[in-house]
């Protein structure tokens, strides 16, 4: 066996967290932009895209992780600390699916046209904008704790690292080129 997972896996990796850089900052610095002008309108399409992408990235590697087998870890950690790792990495599919789901849906059953890559998308031809609320708020309420998710995945994967020194992390970075 291998001791880093697939480039590909590796690639969705890294693109997944830009893209949800992307869809954060779009998010928190839209304030910069004046409301209806071309900036904020960047902003709320550079939103939608990039939380679609995510969305589009993280199906990709659940795919992948049925194709793939994990690397080990070297040495192998406790029992729990492995349940813990697989319980956060559930938590993190989960929650980068379902968050970009619910705002691609509050979209749509807003009734309203929206753009991905400056390109309109369908919305509902029989809108309710109630459900579309709730989606909203939903989404609005869980997006903070990608935060959470994101800072304990990291702080792990450095623990592993520099406290643990066993290759976890280095499973999932990138090969150096050969000179």
């Amino acid at each position: 066996m291998q001791n880093k997972f697939a480039p590909s896996q590796i690639l969705l990796h890294w693109l997944t967290f830009f893209l949800v850089v992307i869809a954060y900052c779009t998010m928190e610095f839209r304030g910069l932009a004046t409301r209806g002008s071309w900036q904020g309108f960047t902003m709320i399409i550079g939103h939608f895209s990039a939380g679609s992408c995510v969305l589009v990235l993280m199906l990709s590697r659940v795919l992948l992780r049925f194709r793939h087998q994990s690397p080990a870890i070297v040495p192998k950690p406790e029992g729990w600390q492995t349940g813990l790792a697989h319980l956060m990495h559930l938590g993190l599919y989960l929650f980068f699916i379902a968050l970009p789901i619910l705002g691609i849906l509050s979209r749509f059953y807003l009734g309203r046209t929206w753009w991905l890559f400056g390109i309109p998308m369908p919305v509902s031809a029989a809108p309710d904008p109630d459900f579309a609320d709730i989606l909203t708020g939903l989404h609005k309420t869980l997006a903070p704790y990608g935060y959470w998710l994101v800072g304990i995945h990291a702080v792990a994967a450095l623990t592993h690292h520099y406290l643990m020194k066993d290759n976890t992390l280095l499973r999932m970075m990138p090969s150096r080129r050969s000179r």
